[in-house]
């Protein structure tokens, strides 16, 4: 937009207030379209937060029923209700032996256990200090020199596809003539191999460090060298490696390049579970049965497997409850007072006002404005329904356990769920498994998904609806952690673009337009307003001109 260097008022009049009392009029079409505007987008923003809190729970529900796992990296991962730990409580007569959890599906019972040997893997270290090293930490050979290169091959039971050992070549050479090499190099070179080995240093102390990342009869440290070369070989006996073994004076056996060229094995667990002998694990956590055992000892102890009624009842009212809470939100938003009477506020008007004042106003303007709105209203409805529709197993109907939804009203979403606390905790008693299936089921027909899922299918169903209708918002990452492929159709069909965001970059270019045009008539008015200045300057001057010549005649 041009700017107008403009000169006014010399004829005596306002010639700015005047236009702009005459510029407000016209302003008050841009107002309007901005006001429209501002609807737009308070109802997106309102859209938005609803997605978010979907969302939300979706996500938070599914963490704590177990549904889904987090990886170190953050990444949610599904999970089986047929794996979840919290329906049986599994006690263990000794923790000291073993902590337990039982799986959904196992029998309530006792089972009774003896370890006879834990899961190991391999360490070696040093028995006593390095000596071949000299004042500044580099390694020596039998001479007393600094070694330039140092070679050797480490296997750590992995095998290729031909079931060959797979040999790891560790070499380490200096960086600089005669500046040598340092054990942190070796470690250094062992732990960037790929072998399943980890390798340290404890320079103060002078001790040298292996052990296998893993346990079991599989893992292994084995140790390969020339033999023919003197430096190669007077390194490897000289790390002073032992396994922890020691001789009849009590002193620790060291290994030379000989026996660990032999290789040095770890151990699997060995158990008995309910009569079932000689049962063996390279992990310390087994799993039989849906039961698992995280092992620390030998010995003895009884497993205990009962269902945990309580536990599992209030898992189903935590759900039921943030459940009902997102069913008010929404019962609020459909049913809200709209007051017409309460537009945006125009900038002008805002000046006007305290900032409390704007606040009130603005939740005035800001309430109704998604009140019976289609797609939430559909969104609810369908979850509601589907509770009712029959189930394909042993509980067919969702009243059955306990379960039920509040009467409809009209201008409602929908019912919340109400649970019958005595009927649903002995459905659980009975038949915890049903139960499970009533809730989580997750088959391929519509009657093989429980209630839970349900809820679940039907609302991303609703929030889908919506970021068509209103996009994202910042939420892309979140809603991709409820369905990952949530927002494809939304970028194929749409082009991210959302029907919202259509309607307000149109009024946007509206906008733009009306200013141009307020901008012209600003410069029609001033160039009118210029023209009268010019035209009664002009008939001042005449006048000024007929007196003087009337004063100079006598008249």
């Amino acid at each position: 937009m041009t700017s107008t260097l403009r000169v006014t008022g010399l004829s005596g009049f306002d010639t700015e207030s005047m236009i702009e009392k005459l510029m407000e009029a016209e302003r008050v079409k841009v107002d309007k379209v901005k006001q429209e505007r501002q609807l737009l987008l308070w109802r997106q923003e309102l859209y938005n937060d609803l997605n978010k809190d979907f969302a939300n729970f979706i996500i938070n529900t599914r963490k704590a029923f177990g549904l889904t796992t987090s990886t170190s990296t953050g990444m949610l991962l599904p999970n089986s209700y047929k794996n979840l730990s919290w329906i049986k409580k599994a006690v263990s007569s000794n923790p000291s032996i073993a902590t337990v959890s039982a799986a959904a599906g196992v029998y309530d019972g006792n089972y009774k256990v003896s370890v006879s040997q834990l899961a190991e893997g391999v360490t070696l270290s040093s028995a006593s200090e390095i000596a071949n090293l000299d004042d500044e930490g580099k390694i020596i050979n039998g001479k007393g020199e600094r070694i330039k290169e140092l070679q050797f091959t480490i296997y750590d039971g992995q095998v290729d596809e031909e079931n060959q050992p797979i040999a790891f070549t560790i070499t380490v050479s200096e960086q600089e003539e005669g500046k040598g090499i340092t054990m942190q190099d070796v470690v250094n070179a062992i732990n960037s191999s790929g072998a399943n080995i980890r390798a340290s240093y404890d320079k103060a102390n002078k001790r040298f460090f292996l052990q296998t990342k893993g346990t079991g009869e599989k893992a292994q440290i084995k140790i390969e060298v020339d033999t023919e070369n003197d430096n190669y070989r007077y390194f490897i006996n000289h790390l002073n490696l032992t396994d922890g073994q020691k001789n009849e004076k009590g002193e620790p056996i060291t290994y030379l390049a000989k026996r660990l060229a032999e290789g040095f094995q770890g151990k699997d667990a060995i158990i008995d579970f309910n009569g079932a002998q000689g049962i063996k694990s390279s992990s310390n956590t087994i799993t039989i049965n849906g039961i698992t055992m995280n092992l620390t000892g030998t010995g003895d102890f009884t497993i205990t497997v009962n269902t945990d009624v309580d536990g599992i009842y209030e898992k189903i009212k935590d759900f039921v409850d943030e459940y009902n809470k997102l069913v008010d939100k929404t019962n609020e938003l459909l049913t809200q007072k709209r007051y017409y009477d309460y537009h945006p506020l125009t900038d002008e008007q805002k000046k006007e006002m305290k900032e409390k004042e704007i606040e009130l106003w603005e939740e005035k303007a800001k309430s109704g404005l998604l009140r019976n709105d289609d797609i939430i209203s559909r969104t609810m409805q369908n979850i509601r329904s589907s509770l009712y529709d029959q189930f394909d197993g042993y509980y067919k109907l969702i009243t059955e356990i306990g379960i039920t939804t509040e009467k409809y009203s009209a201008g409602s979403a929908g019912g919340k769920l109400a649970i019958d606390e005595e009927k649903l905790k002995k459905a659980i008693s009975e038949n915890p498994e049903a139960v499970m299936d009533l809730l989580f089921g997750d088959g391929d027909s519509k009657s093989d998904k429980g209630l839970v899922t349900r809820i679940y299918d039907n609302m991303i169903d609703g929030m889908e609806d919506i970021i068509e209708k209103s996009g994202t918002g910042n939420n892309s990452s979140l809603f991709q952690q409820v369905k990952y492929n949530i927002l494809t159709d939304f970028r194929t069909r749409l082009g991210s673009r959302s029907y919202l965001d259509r309607d307000i970059q149109d009024f946007n270019n509206k906008i733009d337009e009306l200013n141009d045009k307020l901008f012209q008539k600003e410069n029609y008015y001033y160039q009118k307003f210029s023209a009268l200045e010019t035209y009664i300057s002009q008939m001042n001057a005449q006048s000024a001109w007929l007196a003087q010549q009337f004063s100079s005649a006598g008249y």
